[in-house]
């Protein structure tokens, strides 16, 4: 529920007609969806925006259109959802406000009531997904920066732990008491100095590495193969996966899930283009954003798969995934997903 946040409310409505305003209030409390504010105008809009995760927003505002006042918004750090609403038969400027980052809009006409509360609801569980993946995202990286760390460390142990100990012992003997000849000095300061050397040169090979293969220190510990540092860090073993994901945030963290898991990445940016990429040979995943539920979306984002076919059909999907498995989907995931799990069900899939 998109309840009321250390008192301040999360939806704001952005229209100079008072009662729209407090029809659009009411409903919103009668539906359990929290407390909103109003405001008329867009600089009004600007400065109430604290607090706020969801913008109602008219087009036909004093000091701005709602097109300009949804690019201002979009430009925001931390941007709230964004819905439009239009008078009837403006499919133009609504197909123009989903250009510019409008999560969705409705035409002010008879099925405005009924539809109000399901759109803001949609609405805010897309954002919370978002806000879900980019967590994930973060919580990803952060993971394997520090595997990267711990495989740096090991390297640095192995490389330079025996230059660096002959160095020392060659010290110490020069540092011993009176007795050891001028013939075995020279030999003890030689060696101290190929030893630096050794250790000079496994600095350089490090500071040049640009992408590096793993290999096994001891069982279950992985250090950083410094001879392979031009392969690639991980190596496709599970074949080409494709990935037809409108939204950019889930795009990129289900890439980054597929390619730790071993799959060579390709985006695919619509149905036609996947269908005919998935003909390939090589292709062993095709996952795609399954419909949010709204009247008319395509179970499969509008993708078909052939009944025989050589690889996997993956849906993320909110909500019940029935439609999906319908349509061919092998596998459904639901939204929002746990990377760890993700990324052990896609490499089970095809294994």
């Amino acid at each position: 529920m998109m309840a009321e946040s250390n008192g301040r409310p999360r939806l704001l409505v952005v229209d100079d007609d008072p009662a729209i305003g407090r029809l659009v209030l009411r409903l919103a409390r009668s539906r359990g969806l929290g407390e909103g504010l109003q405001v008329t105008t867009a600089r009004q809009a600007l400065a109430a925006l604290d607090g706020i995760e969801i913008v109602l927003l008219d087009h036909h505002l004093p000091d701005a259109s709602g097109l300009e006042l949804l690019e201002a918004l979009r430009a925001r750090p931390d941007p709230p959802a964004v819905v439009l609403i239009t008078a009837h038969g403006s499919e133009a400027l609504a197909a123009s406000a989903l250009r510019l980052g409008a999560d969705d809009y409705l035409a002010k006409d008879h099925s405005f009531v009924a539809a109000l509360p399901k759109t803001l609801e949609r609405v805010r569980r897309s954002r919370e997904l978002r806000k879900a993946l980019v967590a994930a995202e973060r919580d990803l990286m952060r993971a394997e920066r520090l595997a990267a760390i711990g495989e740096m460390t090991v390297t640095l142990h192995h490389e330079i732990n025996n230059p660096l100990m002959a160095a020392t012992a060659g010290v110490e003997l020069l540092l011993a008491p009176p007795g050891m000849g001028e013939a075995e000095g020279r030999a003890a300061l030689h060696d101290v100095l190929e030893s630096l050397h050794r250790i000079r040169d496994i600095v350089r090979r490090i500071g040049d590495l640009r992408a590096a293969r793993t290999t096994a220190y001891t069982p279950g510990v992985l250090m950083i193969d410094l001879d392979a540092s031009g392969a690639a860090a991980v190596e496709p073993h599970h074949g080409v996966a494709l990935v037809m994901v409108p939204d950019e945030d889930l795009a990129r963290i289900v890439e980054l899930l597929l390619r730790h898991a071993g799959f060579a990445v390709e985006r695919c940016t619509g149905p036609e283009a996947l269908a005919r990429t998935a003909e390939r040979p090589g292709v062993s995943l095709v996952l795609v954003l399954g419909g949010t539920g709204a009247a008319g979306a395509h179970p499969l984002g509008g993708f078909g798969p052939p009944p025989r076919r050589d690889y996997r059909v993956v849906a993320l999907v909110q909500g019940d995934g029935a439609a999906a498995r319908s349509a061919g989907a092998d596998r459904v995931i639901e939204l929002p997903f746990d990377p760890g799990l993700f990324t052990a069900a896609m490499a089970e899939l095809v294994s």
